[in-house]
C-alpha cells in the first residue's frame, strides 16, 4: 500500500547523540522509499545548502569556536535550518518527494535548550521562526547509552574531533535523556529506536514503523 498519494510531500527527520547510526539509517530508509516510486531526498544540519554549509564551518570547525556562546550557537543552526527549509525543504514537499533530514528543529530544542541550559520559550520562539509551518510529519530518535556514543566517537576516521565532538560525557547524557523526555511528549511525532541493535535490525523496525504510521 502506498504510504501517501504522490501530491502529499512528508518530511522523517533523524535525532539522536553523535554517534547513534543516524546516516546509515537514513540511507537505508531511503532505498526503501526509492523502491516505491517516491522522489526522495536526503538532507542535513546544519548544512544542506551552499549557505548551511560553510555556517557548518563555523559552528564545527572555526578556530574561536570553543569560545562560542550557546545563544551564538543556537542562532547560527536556526539560521542554517531558516535556509534549508526555504531553499531545499519546502520545495521538495510541494513536489510530493519524502525528504530525509538528519537533524531538525528538535535538535536545538536538546542540544542548545537542554544541554546548554538555555530557557525553553526562547528556544521554541526561535525554532518556529526558522521553520514556519514546516514540521517533521516524523521524527526517529536512534537511541543509544552515552557510553556507547563516546565509544563510537573515537572509532571514527582519524580526524581531529570537531566541537561538537569534543563535548564530555555530562553533555551528552543530558542530550541522550533530552531527546527521551522529548519524544515521550510527543508520542504521536516520535518514534525511539534501539540503536545499539545491528543495522539491520534498526532498519527493519524504522520501516515497520514508518510503514505503520504514514500509511
Amino acid at each position: 500500500m502506498p504510504l501517501k498519494p504522490k501530491s502529499a510531500g512528508r518530511l522523517i527527520s533523524f535525532e539522536g547523540s553523535e554517534g547513534s547510526g543516524k546516516s546509515t539509517q537514513i540511507a537505508l530508509l531511503a532505498a526503501h522509499f526509492q523502491k516505491t516510486d517516491r522522489e526522495v531526498l536526503t538532507t542535513r544540519e546544519p548544512g544542506g545548502t551552499e549557505i548551511g554549509e560553510q555556517i557548518r564551518n563555523i559552528i564545527v570547525h572555526n578556530s574561536k569556536g570553543d569560545e562560542m556562546c550557546a545563544e551564538t550557537e543556537l542562532l547560527l543552526f536556526t539560521a542554517a535550518r531558516a535556509q534549508l527549509v526555504r531553499e531545499v525543504i519546502a520545495p521538495a514537499m510541494m513536489r510530493g518527494a519524502i525528504v530525509l533530514s538528519d537533524r531538525f528543529l528538535d535538535s536545538s530544542t536538546v542540544y542548545q535548550g537542554i544541554a546548554r541550559n538555555l530557557a525553553a520559550d526562547p528556544v521554541a520562539q526561535i525554532n518556529h521562526f526558522a521553520v514556519g509551518n514546516v514540521m517533521p510529519d516524523l521524527t526517529i530518535v536512534i537511541d543509544v547509552p552515552t557510553e556507547v556514543s563516546l565509544a563510537r566517537l573515537k572509532q571514527r576516521a582519524s580526524d581531529l574531533p570537531d566541537r561538537m565532538e569534543r563535548e564530555n560525557v555530562d553533555f551528552y547524557t543530558k542530550v541522550r535523556e533530552g531527546y527521551l523526555v522529548l519524544a515521550k511528549s510527543m508520542p504521536e511525532r516520535f518514534i525511539v529506536v534501539d540503536g545499539t541493535k545491528t543495522a539491520d535490525a534498526i532498519q527493519k523496525k524504522i520501516w515497520t514503523e514508518v510503514q505503520a504510521r504514514l500509511q
